[in-house]
């Protein structure tokens, strides 16, 4: 899926990046916590979240996601999307919550990781 469909599909608004919005993208995540992003997040290229600090931008760029949307209208710090324009991130933002932000894009065929079965 392309960045410039995901905009589309959550009526979101681009704050950094738009000359990225052509990537494709096949995987995604939702979490406001940063530590499980990075201790189970592989391969995720879309981040949604709404939490707002610098740290999530890191957190992207160290998780090579290409793209960051921050739900609920929550707006990024001009620092933050600093940080994100130096490191190719786009950013947008959707009035949409980070539920129905994720299961808008699961639907449309934007898929997570794959859950391995453990052995009980």
């Amino acid at each position: 899926m392309k960045i410039c469909t995901i905009r589309e599909l959550l009526d979101a608004q681009v704050l950094v990046g738009e000359e990225n919005l052509g990537r494709h993208v096949y995987s995604a995540c939702g979490s406001d916590m940063m530590s499980d992003v990075l201790a189970y997040v592989k391969d995720q290229a879309v981040l949604m979240t709404g939490l707002v600090n610098a740290q999530v931008i890191r957190t992207a760029e160290m998780m090579d996601m290409v793209c960051i949307v921050f739900v609920r209208s929550k707006q990024p710090t001009e620092e933050m999307l600093r940080l994100a324009e130096e490191s190719g991130i786009v950013v947008m933002s959707t009035a949409k919550r980070m539920y129905e932000a994720c299961g808008i894009l699961y639907s449309n065929g934007l898929v997570g990781n794959k859950v391995r079965e453990t052995a009980v």
